[in-house]
């Protein structure tokens, strides 16, 4: 709990250090909002932090807020909100997922799986799930910090950087088609999307009924 706690302080100091050092640009509405959505979404809740952040790195490339202020509200939310998440699970996480009811030998089968790929490959097992989901398998404190401070960084400045360079010219490809032929673009990619799942679907049936034939047969 106390390397948690520093790490936390560690956080938030550095990032309260780089405010002294940079004004932010921009409104502070956005920040904050940033800032909440990135937490919420690294928590392990349904909430829209790659949306947020890709619509600020957007902003920020129309010269509305600075990309490295966006980057940097994004990458203290998510780590913030990466350490709530790991609490909750490692608090409460695994009474629940054990607890008498449906299904209980299959839960407790799975939390045992999961331990012991997180015993194998414990920094791939973090970077890869949710952080509650970490939280039930209770990887090294400091293992599950550095990671989470390390992962949360390389997904705001990629997702930043990324709308913050690419954004704007789609933006501009769009006005420049219409709005017309702008939905008509869309419609043709998720049609093309859909036409793929359907697909798919049939070579699985396909598939199947193959193999059911020769049981039929017999």
């Amino acid at each position: 709990m106390e390397r948690m706690s520093v790490g936390v302080k560690g956080v938030l100091g550095l990032a309260i250090a780089l405010h002294l050092h940079h004004h932010f640009h921009g409104p502070t509405v956005d920040y904050l909002g940033l800032g909440a959505a990135s937490a919420a979404s690294w928590a392990g809740l349904p909430g829209p932090g790659e949306s947020v952040l890709i619509a600020e790195a957007v902003f920020a490339a129309r010269h509305s807020l600075d990309i490295f202020s966006v980057i940097l509200v994004a990458w203290a939310g998510a780590t913030v909100g990466g350490v709530v998440g790991w609490l909750v699970g490692l608090k409460g996480g695994r009474p629940l997922v054990t607890a008498r009811g449906p299904l209980r030998s299959a839960r407790i089968k799975a939390v045992a799986r999961g331990e012991a790929v997180f015993a194998r490959h414990p920094v791939l097992a973090i970077y890869l799930t949710p952080s509650w989901v970490a939280g039930i398998h209770r990887p090294p404190t400091s293992t599950y910090l550095i990671v989470n401070v390390v992962s949360s960084a390389l997904w705001a400045a990629g997702i930043g950087l990324g709308a913050y360079y690419v954004g704007p010219p789609v933006l501009d490809l769009v006005g420049d088609l219409g709005l017309v032929t702008g939905v008509l673009l869309i419609v043709i990619v998720v049609a093309m999307a859909i036409g793929e799942v359907l697909r798919r679907r049939r070579r699985a049936r396909s598939v199947a009924a193959t193999e059911r034939a020769p049981g039929e047969r017999s």
